[in-house]
C-alpha cells in the first residue's frame, strides 16, 4: 500500500477489463485516479463500485473518445481542475481487430478505425499530458501494447491490430528519448493472452492455439499485467525509460 501516494493517474479504457483492475489497484496504492472510457454507462458503474469498495472518492470517471483531440484537452483540464496535476498516464484503451482466417482479408475502414484509436489516440494523449508533466518536472507514461506487436500468431489474424501494437514500441522510444531530461519517463508493457473482453473477441480456435504455446500454461488475469504497470508508474522505476516490459507467460521467449 502507498506506492502511489500523492500521485494523480489518468487511465484510459478503465470501464472494464484490464483498465478497471488498474484503476482499482492504483487507488488502493494511494493515487487519485481519472478513469476514462467511451462507454460512459459502464464506466459510471465501475467508478461507483471502486469508490464504494475502498470507501473513498479517489476515482473520477470521465467519458472519453481517445481518438478525439478535443476530448483529450477536456479530460486533462477536468483532471487538473479536480486534482491539481497529472503524474501518470496509462494509455490502456485499444480497439481489437476482427478474427480473420486470412490475413489478406483487410477492411480499409476497420484499419482506419484501429489506427485512429490505437496509434493516434496514444499520441494525442501523450501530447495532452506532456505540458502538465513538464511543469512539475516528473511523470510516468505507460503505453499498453501487446505481445502481438512483437511476434505473429497472437492477434487472430488482425494485421491492423498487430501493426498498431508494434508501432507503440517506436512511439515509446522516440518520445522517451525526447523528454528524458525533463523528468518524464515513457515505457511500454506487452501483455500476452489475458482474460479480458479483447481476448473474447478472438475465435475459440485462435485462443486455444495461443494458450497451447504459453510455457507457463495459462492465460493471465488482468491483475498480473496491472502489477507491472504499477511498477512502471511508480517512483520505484525512476531509472527506467524507453524500455519494454513483456508479461506474457514466456510466449515470446520461444
Amino acid at each position: 500500500m502507498g506506492r502511489l501516494d500523492n500521485k494523480v493517474a489518468l487511465i484510459t479504457g478503465a470501464a472494464g477489463g484490464q483498465g478497471k483492475v488498474e484503476a482499482r489497484l492504483f487507488a488502493q496504492e494511494g493515487a487519485k485516479v481519472i478513469a476514462t472510457d467511451l462507454n460512459n454507462a459502464l464506466l459510471a458503474g465501475t467508478v461507483a463500485e471502486i469508490n464504494s469498495e475502498l470507501g473513498t472518492d479517489a476515482v473520477l470517471g470521465l467519458e472519453h473518445d481517445i481518438a478525439s483531440e478535443s476530448d483529450w484537452v477536456s479530460v486533462v483540464a477536468n483532471a487538473v481542475e479536480a486534482f491539481g496535476k497529472i503524474d501518470i498516464l496509462i494509455n490502456n484503451a485499444a480497439m481489437p481487430g476482427k478474427t480473420r482466417e486470412d490475413v489478406w482479408d483487410v477492411d480499409a475502414e476497420e484499419v482506419t478505425r484501429i489506427l485512429n484509436v490505437n496509434i493516434t489516440g496514444t499520441l494525442l494523449g501523450i501530447k495532452a499530458v506532456m505540458p502538465q508533466m513538464k511543469t512539475i518536472g516528473a511523470g510516468s507514461i505507460v503505453n499498453v501494447s501487446s505481445a502481438a506487436g512483437l511476434v505473429g500468431g497472437i492477434s487472430g489474424g488482425s494485421v491492423a491490430y498487430s501493426s498498431t501494437k508494434g508501432a507503440l514500441r517506436a512511439i515509446t522510444k522516440e518520445i522517451a528519448l525526447d523528454v528524458a531530461r525533463t523528468g518524464v519517463r515513457v515505457n511500454t508493457v506487452y501483455p500476452g493472452l489475458i482474460n479480458t473482453p479483447i481476448m473474447q473477441a478472438f475465435s475459440k480456435e485462435v485462443t486455444e492455439a495461443v494458450l497451447a504455446k504459453i510455457p507457463i500454461g495459462f492465460a493471465a488475469d488482468p491483475i498480473d499485467i496491472a502489477y507491472g504497470v504499477l511498477f512502471l508508474a511508480s517512483d520505484e522505476s525512476r531509472f527506467v525509460t524507453g524500455t519494454d516490459l513483456v508479461i506474457d507467460g514466456g510466449y515470446t521467449a520461444q
